[in-house]
């Protein structure tokens, strides 16, 4: 039987898994500029901000304004919260008067599922449960679902049955869900670089779940950031540099349904199956809300496709390590 878990718990192991560990600039000591630094939660995940200012009052002031829209946010996005909109439109199918923020992010959602051909999709939750529900049971079958499960299963996915404007959201077919979790982060992310800028801030690193850069680091310097299968790890296998940039990862051993590890959360939302093709899938993009998305929607892809993806997006780029250990950056 697969360990007993809750849906905020394997959650929050994905988001340690995707972690991507921070490596202080060699001239950090040197700064005269204190950066100020908050730690929490975004959405289950770990969240990080390094915020390089010059008045440290208002730095506090800047990081309080952040935690309460890291709150609002959840309040709209949380799968978690039965008092989420997120919550009610899943439970009832459809809501009227919708929060601005969930119509961009869904049209956000639009515009990657169609890119990735449905790779991405958030519809993907119904998929999600029946894994989830299959080996919480003590007689699960190692073998996974039954062909007719997974059928049903993935009758109710697919982005082309989610109609929305700024006055309704609904579902065109029953029992269907969203969940945000591969795409709401990034958003959450992008969201607060937009504050912070508008607040005058020219070098922060953000991190609610993905990381993005506000410029260099105070001493002129790119951010470090470190690519890991585990965050626990002390020891990154890759280390990039980045300057206004954002980067997200996927890694299939964040979490697996069975105790087998042979069901990884990494769903496919067209065949319904868990292809394992990577160990570590990081992208670097322009913004953290396509990081985020394309993550999770590369690590259904072959090499090839990817990069078939990338030849039309010369600013995205990709550094993955495959199942074989080999390391591969494409961009």
């Amino acid at each position: 039987m697969a360990e007993t878990f809750t849906r905020r718990r394997a959650i929050c192991i994905l988001a340690a898994a995707a972690g991507l560990p921070l490596i202080p600039s060699a001239g950090l000591a040197a700064q005269t500029m204190e950066p100020v630094g908050w730690k929490g939660q975004a959405l289950g995940a770990p969240a990080t901000l390094i915020l390089n200012h010059d008045d440290p009052v208002l730095a506090r002031q800047l990081v309080n304004r952040v935690i309460a829209e890291v709150s609002r946010l959840e309040a709209i996005f949380s799968l978690y919260r039965s008092d989420s909109v997120l919550a009610e439109l899943n439970r009832f199918g459809a809501i009227a008067a919708p929060p601005s923020d969930m119509i961009m992010l869904l049209e956000r959602s639009r515009a990657i599922w169609e890119a990735s051909d449905g790779a991405f999709d958030p519809t993907i939750q119904p998929l999600w449960a029946l894994y989830a529900k299959h080996f919480s049971r003590a007689d699960a079958d190692p073998a996974g679902p039954k062909n007719d499960e997974l059928r049903t299963a993935l009758s109710r996915v697919g982005f082309d049955g989610v109609r929305f404007n700024r006055d309704r959201v609904a579902f065109a077919r029953s029992h269907m869900a969203l969940s945000f979790n591969g795409i709401a982060q990034g958003y959450i992310t992008d969201g607060i670089v937009q504050m912070l800028r508008d607040a005058g801030v020219t070098s922060s690193l953000v991190s609610m779940g993905e990381n993005r850069a506000i410029g260099a680091a105070s001493d002129g310097r790119p951010w470090r950031i470190g690519l890991a299968e585990m965050e626990a790890g002390e020891t990154p296998n890759t280390v990039i540099d980045i300057i206004d940039k954002a980067v997200s990862t996927s890694s299939s051993s964040g979490f697996h349904f069975d105790r087998s590890g042979r069901f990884g959360h990494i769903l496919d939302p067209i065949r319904g199956c868990v292809p394992e093709r990577y160990r570590r899938m990081s992208v670097i993009a322009p913004d953290a809300t396509t990081a985020d998305a394309l993550s999770t929607a590369f690590s259904l892809m072959e090499p090839a496709r990817i990069r078939h993806f990338l030849e039309a997006r010369p600013d995205i780029a990709v550094d993955m390590v495959a199942a074989s250990g080999e390391h591969v950056r494409i961009g």
